[in-house]
């Protein structure tokens, strides 16, 4: 067993004991970072002088080796070393010598790993943003073909005013917006460096704590060496971001899945993100929506793990926020993918216009419009909305949309009507003159593509 930590004891760790305490089979994922701390770190002390110039470069050159050689597949992790950082100083020393016995002077495990998860966390951050960015490529180019395509406006999943797909889908483009300022925001508050807080109480050795962060990228070294090695805020603060955006995801598969079925014929999803039965040979399942709808749960569960792992821990490390690791990689696995099948399935859907537009008629989304009408030649809107209510109960009865009824039936409910009611509830009409910012009229819309278009070109 490759241990950091043997001198104090006289009796070898239980199997059991050891393989429960170990964090290789998840942290090596931390390979790359570890190695990169580990080159600041280094670089630090031969500045300081703390480390000699021959010592540093024959350090690095082994650090990069053994990078090299892990990511070609030639040096492999294995379960024979404790965790990510016994692995990188075990094969430094066998291929250095003495001088990668020095790689840990002026730092713990504690401040390592601390740093380790903040380059990752930073990493992944950046990747998520981009999955985030290209799905909003993928739901700017549906806004811009659809800016005319008249559907059912929905609350309470009742059909209630006409609004167009560009409007539609624009609240999503809106949703996963602020997911990216979410993520924006975490990578700014967390972007501290720990490295240098040592186990909890700094270090003796005159460290260049600000050197190294500048080194890593950071906006500047943390300030409290107890809360550097025990802060996993920005792990929270990340789950609940994915969180977040798995929620906005779910809610936008749900109205696919919706919107995919016999009764609204709104979409017609790709074959390559559907799948069939293998009973009923009619049916076509939107099986990547169920499950980007289902994994939502999963990440949840990371969150609420991880707040309740935190919950009770005193200052400064334990070994409980070793837990953070499997949580936070399996939610970024999770979410990263989510996006991406997601984005692949947006992108190359169908929409069935006819059937939204005929949706939106027979679902009496005009009706406000008509009401509107009434207002407009002096009936009070109390009056209107029973007058417009009784010419609905009318067009249920017939099984008609208010489109086509007659003027003389207009008329019989009230004489008010005259032939402009019919352009005053087309579609068209009613989509057309709301246009204050923000609403599915074409003309704003057109303005909040373009403002869409500037805010992704940033």
């Amino acid at each position: 067993m490759a241990q950091l930590w043997g001198g104090r004891f006289t009796k070898e760790t239980d199997q059991l004991v050891y393989n429960f305490n170990a964090s290789i089979s998840f942290d090596q994922k931390f390979y790359e970072q570890d190695i990169r701390g580990s080159k600041a770190h280094v670089t630090m002390l031969a500045k300081q002088g703390i480390l000699t110039m021959e010592e540093k470069d024959a350090i690095i050159k082994g650090l990069d080796s053994i990078w090299e050689d892990v990511k070609s597949g030639k040096l492999e992790i294995t379960s024979e070393y404790e965790d990510i950082h016994s692995f990188v100083e075990a094969n430094l020393t066998q291929r250095v010598g003495d001088a990668g016995k020095k790689l840990h002077t002026g730092r713990s495990r504690n401040d390592q790993v601390a740093l380790d998860m903040k380059l990752y966390v930073r990493d992944e951050i950046d990747e998520i943003d981009e999955e985030v960015k290209k799905l909003l490529f993928a739901l700017q180019k549906i806004m811009e073909e659809n800016l005319y395509t008249y559907m059912p406006g929905f609350t309470h999943l009742q059909k209630a005013q006409p609004v167009t797909l560009a409007h539609h889908i624009g609240a999503y483009f809106e949703m996963f917006r602020r997911d990216r300022g979410r993520l924006a925001d975490i990578r700014s508050r967390m972007n501290t460096c720990p490295l240098g807080a040592g186990a909890l109480a700094g270090t003796t050795y005159p460290l260049d704590r600000e050197y190294t962060a500048k080194l890593l990228g950071f906006d500047e070294a943390t300030r409290n060496s107890m809360d550097s090695v025990s802060d996993r805020d920005y792990v929270i603060e990340l789950l609940s971001a994915l969180s977040t955006i798995m929620m906005h995801l779910s809610r936008f598969c749900e109205e696919i899945i919706l919107w995919n079925s016999n009764e609204y014929r709104f979409v017609e999803i790709d074959d390559a993100y559907s799948t069939g039965s293998s009973i009923m040979p009619q049916k076509k399942n939107p099986d990547i929506a169920e499950l980007v709808r289902g994994k939502t749960g999963r990440v949840y569960g990371a969150l609420m793990s991880m707040l309740t792992t935190m919950k009770g821990i005193p200052l400064a490390y334990n070994k409980d926020m070793q837990e953070d690791k499997e949580l936070t990689f399996d939610a970024i696995d999770t979410v990263k993918g989510c996006i991406a099948l997601f984005t692949g399935m947006a992108a190359t859907m169908q929409f069935r216009k006819d059937n939204m537009e005929a949706s939106a008629k027979n679902g009496f989304t005009n009706a406000t419009d008509a009401a509107d009408y009434l207002v407009n030649h002096g009936v009070p809107f109390r009056d209107a909305h029973g007058i417009v209510g009784r010419l609905v109960l009318l067009c249920i009865e017939k099984g008609i949309a208010l489109d086509d009824l007659s003027l003389e039936e207009y008329k019989e409910i009230s004489p008010v009507f005259e032939e402009d009611i019919y352009d005053a509830i087309s579609m068209k009409t009613c989509v057309e003159k709301r246009m204050t910012i923000g609403a599915p009229g074409p003309d704003v819309m057109k303005q909040v593509v373009e403002l869409n278009r500037k805010y992704l070109e940033q």
